[in-house]
């Protein structure tokens, strides 16, 4: 079977992705693959596919998701399917964009933790009794992954392209997934990926928000071994 390659949201590294490497590292190879401190989501994408093997399957969340679509779009001939996860095809609206200025001057200023706490986390999840435990998960991966991290990854979601013409040209399985109550990537936009690629699977996972892969890691995971099997 071909590799599983994830790719991480903002500020998260692989414990993102802890019930899908549990669900299917048993019968493939799964990697997570690191953004480093590149300041565009083209820099990034070209690392990725130099760490990446010569052929695999490739799934992304928020960020990863951006990062992904940049991927199959520098080497399509090296994706073999390809899962998109809450996350945006369009470039960075400037509002959003001058939003993360702010953001970016408080973190080097030493208040990673006040931002994740304040301005980042509570965006992120659906009510639920795990929504404490995986909030802290969070706070853990952003702590883990820096502050350097976190204003690379702003600048690379600022300036990132616009992806809606790369989506007309997959041609591989793909799945477009979401979580019911995600506010940040809603449901709108999962529907406009579905309808640039040709033949795409849409999911909607209820009681979840933006982070499906931890909030409900069963359905996610069934609309993934699906997907990893079409």
């Amino acid at each position: 079977m071909e590799p599983l390659l994830f790719l991480p949201g903002m500020m998260c590294d692989a414990r993102l992705y802890g019930p899908q490497i549990a669900a299917f590292s048993h019968e493939r190879p799964v990697m997570v693959a690191p953004f480093g401190l590149h300041e565009t989501v083209q820099a990034i994408a070209t690392d990725v596919l130099a760490q990446a093997p010569p052929r695999f399957a490739l799934a992304g969340l928020s960020m990863g998701g951006i990062v992904a679509m940049e991927v199959i779009r520098q080497a399509p001939d090296r994706i073999t399917r390809l899962a998109l996860l809450d996350t945006n095809p369009k470039a960075e609206a400037e509002a959003i964009a001058a939003r993360r200025e702010p953001q970016i001057a408080k973190v080097q200023d030493g208040r990673l933790r006040a931002v994740m706490r304040d301005e980042m986390k509570p965006n992120y999840l659906t009510d639920g009794p795990q929504m404490g435990q995986i909030l802290d998960l969070c706070m853990a991966m952003a702590e883990t992954v820096g502050p350097a991290a976190f204003v690379a990854q702003s600048r690379a979601l600022q300036s990132r392209p616009d992806q809606q013409d790369t989506l007309r040209h997959v041609t591989v399985p793909t799945l477009i997934l979401c979580g019911e109550d995600d506010v940040l990537c809603p449901l709108h936009r999962h529907e406009l990926m579905h309808d640039l690629v040709p033949g795409s699977t849409l999911t909607v996972i209820k009681g979840a928000g933006h982070l499906p892969t931890l909030e409900q890691p069963d359905a996610t995971n069934e609309a993934l071994a699906q997907w990893l099997n079409r």
